[in-house]
């Protein structure tokens, strides 16, 4: 046995020394076909990529160039689309082609081995960044649906969607002539279309490229909203659950209240702050609302962001940058636990109808000619009685319906107590009958001016319809 076991030590010897051999010798190998690769993409590049496409050089114009330039474009590109690109997987980027002054047939671009096009992918990622971007630029993981919001709106003010075109309502919509955005979410790194956005003559001077006056927090809300296009899951950042609201304080609350809330709601929340008498619409009477009812969501927007946020009143400021996220915590503690509701609710100003009356005379806005002669294009049906429910009830955005008009829609709401004039009882028929379609139809996509009502414009065309069948169907004679 003495000599048996020295033999197994020197043949375990040996086969370790084997092992690490046949380890070396693969990582040698290894290298030696890295290398090979890198010869051979890089020759590909040179020889073909570079009869179109520019692999160096300062910026130049559209209009100087075959296709758009190969420099920095490892900054520019998620792996997975560009993977997808060089094997011919993905759809043209440019609707009309790159040269928008020179309409011509496209090219088939060359596609690649899925392997191929995965080293490819490598060396272009490693090998061509640009400089410029500075890596975490914009967080993302931060990044709120409201803030999309924003970003749609300057997106279209600023006339981007005049070029690119993005998917609005199950439609393509926008500009032909520049790159297409509708799915720049799974395309493009947030971080370089910041950089692009801060300056795009930065990339393509002299090209018909625009250059945007927006803030550095407009930059962050359009880019975001570029960003997340096409990408359907994207996880938006829900701030109201950030860790300052897991510790508000009410005492603090009370002392912004005092500070900020009632120049305009007054000291107690009964709307007569010294800004309220020029204000129109008045500020909403606090004391008669039943803020536990609310939902966070909502009262966060509406007081971070402002009265726009939620198609409400512009005199309503954004008060996030002033008090920042506790502070919202802490003032929305403070509304919480001083106004519940249940006051007597002030009456309204003469021919403006006082809640839940019937009828219920009114000055609202006339919706504008076009809008008066149309009439509810989706089929009265339960289903569709059934669809507008389920919106007035639960999931219409900024808030539900209910809050304001009430459950049965008779104008008696959580938050309809606090607005003058009150909110439309749609019970009333002798009111209803008089309301057109298209009147309730411009209302709702852009709510109503000198009053509560906020706009719905996120809803598309359908849903609007929907809900206005729902709102007949309370109606009583």
């Amino acid at each position: 046995m003495d000599d048996v076991v020295p033999g197994r030590r020197r043949m375990r010897a040996w086969v370790i020394m084997g092992v690490a051999v046949l380890v070396i010798g693969l990582s040698l190998a290894s290298r030696s076909l890295l290398a090979d690769d890198r010869s051979r993409i890089e020759s590909v590049l040179k020889t073909t990529c570079a009869g179109c496409h520019r692999l160096e050089g300062a910026p130049a114009s559209r209009l100087e160039k075959k296709a758009p330039d190969l420099i920095g474009v490892g900054s520019k590109f998620k792996h997975e689309w560009l993977v997808g690109w060089l094997a011919g997987k993905e759809p043209p980027v440019y609707t009309s082609g790159y040269r928008w002054d020179q309409p011509e047939a496209r090219q088939p671009h060359m596609a690649l081995p899925q392997a191929e096009a995965e080293a490819m992918a490598e060396y272009l990622e490693t090998n061509l960044t640009d400089p410029k971007i500075k890596p975490g630029a914009i967080d993302m993981a931060t990044f709120s649906k409201q803030e999309a919001a924003f970003g749609e709106a300057i997106f279209k003010e600023h006339a981007c969607i005049g070029c690119h075109q993005i998917q609005e309502g199950g439609k393509t919509v926008g500009g032909l002539q520049s790159t297409s955005l509708a799915n720049a979410g799974r395309r493009l790194k947030a971080d370089w279309i910041y950089r692009f956005n801060s300056n795009p003559p930065d990339y393509v001077p002299h090209s018909g490229e625009f250059v945007g006056d927006v803030s550095e927090l407009g930059l962050r809300y359009v880019t975001g909203f570029i960003a997340t296009r096409g990408w359907d899951d994207f996880p938006y950042y829900e701030p109201w659950t950030s860790e300052p609201f897991g510790h508000p304080n009410v005492d603090r609350g009370k002392v912004i209240y005092k500070e900020y809330c009632a120049q305009c709601h007054g000291a107690a929340g009964k709307g007569d702050g010294p800004a309220a008498p020029g204000l129109n619409p008045k500020p909403a009477v606090h004391a008669n609302m039943a803020f536990d009812k609310l939902p966070t969501e909502y009262l966060y927007n509406v007081i971070y962001y402002g009265g726009r946020s939620v198609g409400k009143a512009a005199t309503m400021p954004y008060w996030g940058l002033t008090i920042g996220q506790q502070g919202v915590a802490d003032v929305i503690a403070y509304l919480r636990e001083t106004f519940k509701g249940g006051e007597a609710v002030t009456q309204a100003p003469a021919g403006d109808g006082a809640l839940g009356v019937c009828p219920q005379p009114r000055n609202t806005q006339k919706a504008p000619e076009q809008f008066l002669s149309m009439t509810n294009p989706v089929p009265a049906s339960p289903q569709a009685v059934k669809a507008g429910k389920l919106l007035f009830q639960e999931t219409a955005k900024p808030l539900a319906c209910m809050n304001c008009h009430g459950g049965k829609g008779d104008g008696a709401g959580v938050m309809g107590m606090a607005f003058q004039p009150p909110p439309r009882n749609f019970t009333c028929g002798q009111t209803m009958k008089h309301l057109s379609d298209g009147q309730l139809f411009w209302v709702i996509k852009n709510g109503s001016p000198g009053t509560g009502m906020m706009a719905f414009g996120n809803l598309s065309d359908d849903e609007v319809w929907q809900l206005i069948h729902y709102i007949r169907s309370l109606a009583k004679p």
